[in-house]
């Protein structure tokens, strides 16, 4: 192994890479990871509804975790061989209750996320927080927010308002700050009559939402194209919350890459929201013809997505967190792949002579700087990564799928239902 790294680190080094200096920087550079790979986004409501509001799940591999102690399980096991740093990424729906105990979405409180905050402090994780506008019976008609019915709408903007306080009593509790990240379903299956009105709607409960000044909250709301129902008109469209983000100090505009057409790159978005905001928070994930929440792969756009955050030297400007969720696999493996996906992007991009790069493109020498990109394609970069994995403690590529399926066979495989 030091043998073939030494050998990949000469290669790079010769186009003036500092590898080393890459490997430092890479180890410090948070991923949210989102529980709900866990249980395919069911939380412990346990209110017996499929999942709705656009939001849907294919698959049934055994061995879904079912409660607390199942979900955080597999959450350590996937983390274990995953290399670098992790935060945890929660919804509201995952809030837990002491027996005899409920409270409706709008009546969340941070004691509910007790055992996550001490899940979180034990293992050393920062902690990001979603309010959950989906699979409830007050999303009606598909609307949240924008709804015209004032007692929906009502509901939903106190959920709101209790999820950044949940946020800001986290963040207080880990002394570390929490991305509240706010994300709709709303929408209409076919052409509307009126397209200003819903986007009113939620712009006024969008203010009512982020009115209360609250310590370490990262506020940001999150566009979409479409959704599974709302085909034809988004009411949080991209236009809508870059619009509503550039306007509120405070507020950010979220980048999924699943949520643009399918011709749009994220990663030409993320340099021109760096040239208007201090933050861009992302979500990652990989679409298929449309936002299916596909498990993350080294492919070319995230690739990409990764290049512009390291040659932007922003990678603690881009907040980080990755959003899939696949339950034809085994999800603890999902998880790993996801999570070696994004840091392998990023130590590709890492390993880029990026000043030579932009100096080749200035002095418009777009011959050099074409054949440098493809010189890039063959180098030995799998060597460096199965480095940075050993240095981390953690298994290398042919090696951690086995600890997997161990994990499978000695714990999935136990469980009913």
């Amino acid at each position: 192994m030091e043998e073939r790294y030494q050998w990949a680190k000469a290669q790079y080094e010769a186009l003036g890479v500092r590898v080393e200096e890459a490997l430092e920087k890479l180890k410090e550079v948070p991923i949210s990871v989102h529980c709900w790979q866990g249980d395919d986004v069911l939380g412990f409501e346990n209110r017996g509804e499929a999942l709705s509001g656009g939001i849907q799940t294919t698959g049934n591999y055994p061995g879904r975790a079912r409660n607390f102690s199942e979900l955080t399980a597999d959450f350590q096991k996937a983390m274990s061989l995953t290399p670098g740093k992790k935060r945890i990424n929660l919804h509201a729906s995952y809030a837990m209750f002491e027996p005899g105990e409920e409270a409706d979405r709008n009546a969340l409180l941070p004691r509910h996320f007790a055992k996550w905050i001490a899940f979180a402090k034990e293992n050393g994780y920062g902690v990001d927080f979603n309010p959950t506008f989906f699979s409830h019976p007050m999303v009606t008609d598909n609307l949240t927010l924008s709804s015209p019915k004032e007692e929906v709408r009502r509901f939903w903007v106190e959920h709101g308002i209790c999820c950044r306080r949940i946020s800001s009593a986290i963040a207080e509790e880990l002394q570390s700050p929490v991305l509240c990240n706010v994300w709709i379903p709303d929408g209409y299956k076919d052409i509307p009559a009126d397209r200003l009105g819903p986007r009113e709607r939620l712009k006024k409960s969008l203010d009512e939402i982020f009115a209360e000044r609250l310590p370490g909250v990262i506020d940001c709301v999150e566009s979409k194209v479409f959704g599974i129902g709302m085909e034809s008109y988004t009411v949080g469209s991209s236009e809508f919350y870059l619009s509503y983000a550039a306007s509120h100090p405070g507020v950010y505009d979220l980048l999924d890459n699943g949520h643009y057409h399918p011709t749009e790159m994220v990663s030409d978005k993320i340099p021109s929201l760096l040239a208007f905001f201090d933050k861009v928070p992302l979500h990652v994930t990989r679409p298929v013809r449309w936002d299916s929440d596909h498990v993350v792969l080294f492919e070319d756009e995230l690739r990409e997505i990764a290049k512009e955050i390291v040659r932007n030297q922003a990678l603690e400007r881009v907040l980080i967190g990755l959003d899939f969720f696949d339950a034809s696999i085994n999800r603890v493996a999902a998880w790993v792949v996801g999570v070696r996906s994004m840091e392998k992007a990023l130590l590709y991009a890492l390993l880029q002579p990026s000043e030579e790069m932009k100096r080749l493109q200035d002095e418009m020498d777009f011959t050099a700087l074409m054949a440098l990109n493809e010189r890039l394609k063959t180098m030995p970069f799998g060597d460096v990564w199965d480095c940075y994995c050993q240095r981390q403690g953690v298994p290398g590529e042919g090696e951690w799928l086995e600890q997997a399926r161990t994990y499978e066979r000695e714990v999935l495989l136990h469980r009913e239902g």
